[in-house]
């Protein structure tokens, strides 16, 4: 789950309120950025989702090697991971309240010290406690700081989308993926040379954090950074003016109050289309090979590694798609093509056709999760970023968890590639829902409205 992988207080949603000038307020802090601050400002936040991919593969290399050293059964291994994933929903439902509170650049690394604190409480409580309860203590805590920075830097990777006037948030998730594909690798030598979980997860804690430092300090600081002539930074402004808005139960209210937005929600539902479609993927695609075309494991393994390829190549092509055609015709080509993709997969005589299928259906879904964070983002108010983005992950997180369960029940009884006609729908109703998700403001909104009011 690249997360189960946009998620903004940063420039140039942000401007530093009126009260507090004494004026109007004051242009973003982003026409004082150069060019190069802003290319530094990006590749921090690609550095930060591949830290949040590398730390999550880590920990699941491994997890083999945990369960041994706890003793425990499938059952357990089960709660341990409902443990995380509790964590994960509640990290999202804090995030909005962690940028109000510290802004987006000291809540992002918080969140990664948690992460890396809850890296080691796990590989060391398992190493050394062999208590269940540590463990599952600690995957609490690294849920949580995944959470709430899977919404934070997905919001700060759409406050750089707007900076820099390109679409980079699917290639952000590339990102993602390729901090899963390293933390896998390196987790697989981990194990293959005996090193032991507490010392492996150890030294893993130990480089997000220094990776986490390092990247830090090129996310841009305060609404006047480049000038230096503020210090305040544009979460601590927007905190300050959120503060005197109400109480913290006021400001709950607010938050809770983006779900009665109908565009808002018809993302949602383009998210869990779309997220259903890989989650699904990711835990039944090599079992639904094996078992639908008759095949050994391996080859079940090796197309799953097909699914994984096209589904990094969609999100690394996806930016320059998008700035050309915009979000709702690349949405609706998307859905398009995890529909036939599906489709072929599940009515498939042989398995070259359903390799086939698989390709479309990864490249169909691919951009789904990036697009919806980035239109949630997308609002007039920019106040509001971070309670939409958490609300639509939250919906991608809930498909995540509950699709691949439904369908293992579905494909009890009625096998694992009709299982998949579920997926297909909610692909269809995501394709459907995809105007949701046209774009309000940045330089395409402009030239829209240029258009329509030339028009006139």
């Amino acid at each position: 789950m690249d997360s189960i992988r946009d998620f903004p207080l940063s420039p140039p949603f942000h401007r530093l309120p009126s009260h507090r000038l004494g004026g109007a307020p004051k242009e973003p802090m982003t026409d004082t950025l150069t060019r190069r601050q802003l290319t530094a400002w990006r590749n921090a936040i690609f550095a930060i989702f591949a830290l949040s991919g590398f730390s999550i593969a880590s920990w699941i290399a491994r997890l083999p090697a945990v369960r041994d050293l706890l003793q425990i059964d499938t059952a357990q291994v089960g709660v341990l991971i409902l443990m995380m994933s509790i964590g994960a929903i509640l990290g999202l439902i804090a995030a909005p309240h962690i940028m109000g509170r510290w802004g987006a650049r000291a809540g992002m690394l918080l969140c990664l010290m948690l992460i890396a604190v809850a890296t080691a409480v796990i590989g060391l409580g398992a190493t050394f406690t062999g208590s269940a309860v540590v463990v599952g203590a600690g995957l609490a805590l690294f849920g949580f700081g995944n959470g709430a920075v899977d919404v934070i830097m997905n919001v700060e990777g759409a406050a750089v989308e707007r900076s820099i006037g390109k679409t980079v948030l699917p290639l952000m998730h590339a990102f993602f993926s390729f901090g899963t594909v390293t933390g896998a690798g390196i987790g697989a030598l981990a194990s293959a040379l005996s090193v032991s979980v507490g010392v492996h997860l150890s030294v893993i804690a130990v480089l997000i954090v220094a990776s986490a430092l390092v990247a830090i300090r090129f996310v841009p600081k305060g609404a006047e950074a480049a000038a230096s002539t503020e210090t305040a930074s544009a979460g601590d402004a927007d905190a300050e003016a959120l503060a005197a808005t109400g109480t913290w139960g006021q400001r709950l209210r607010a938050s809770l109050a983006v779900w009665t937005d109908v565009r808002l929600l018809a993302i949602g539902v383009i998210m869990l289309g779309m997220a259903f479609a890989e989650g699904s993927a990711n835990d039944w695609l090599a079992l639904a090979v094996v078992d639908g075309f008759s095949t050994d494991n391996t080859l079940g393994a090796v197309v799953f590694g097909v699914f994984t390829v096209a589904m990094t190549a969609g999100r690394v092509a996806g930016g320059p798609l998008l700035d050309r055609f915009g979000r709702v015709p690349v949405l609706r080509t998307g859905a398009i093509l995890g529909f036939l993709g599906i489709l072929a997969f599940i009515i498939a005589p042989t398995l070259w056709v359903g390799v086939v299928g698989v390709v479309f259906w990864a490249l169909g879904c691919s951009l789904g999760f990036p697009v919806g964070m980035s239109a949630a983002a997308d609002a007039p108010d920019p106040k509001s970023s971070a309670a939409r983005v958490s609300a639509v992950a939250i919906i991608g997180y809930v498909a995540f968890l509950v699709g691949p369960p439904v369908i293992g029940l579905l494909g009890h009884d009625f096998g694992i590639r009709n299982a998949l006609l579920l997926v297909l729908v909610l692909v269809a109703l995501a394709g459907l829902a995809s105007p949701a998700a046209r774009e309000l403001t940045g330089p395409r909104a402009r030239v829209k409205a240029n258009a329509g009011a030339g028009a006139s």
